[in-house]
């Protein structure tokens, strides 16, 4: 009834086929985005935040801590 070869439904299996790929790919695509642009709306942190965090892991002790914040407010 369709005929045999790529006269037939052999393009129609191509067709399918490239038409759900395309739309595969624009779901990757959108889902990349939308997560890529919640990183680019991150803000970053502060010297003075970045500070507070090492101090509150442990990583310098006080009397360095208010060292290194007074050259920052400074």
């Amino acid at each position: 009834m369709f005929g045999n070869g790529w006269y037939g439904s052999d393009w129609m299996v191509l067709i399918m086929i490239l038409f759900w790929a395309a739309v595969i790919a624009l779901i990757v695509s959108i889902v990349r985005g939308s997560v890529s642009g919640r990183e680019r709306g991150r803000k970053e942190d502060s010297p003075l935040e970045i500070l507070e965090k090492r101090y509150v892991r442990g990583e310098i002790d006080k009397k360095e801590f208010e060292q290194k914040k007074k050259d920052l407010v400074d």
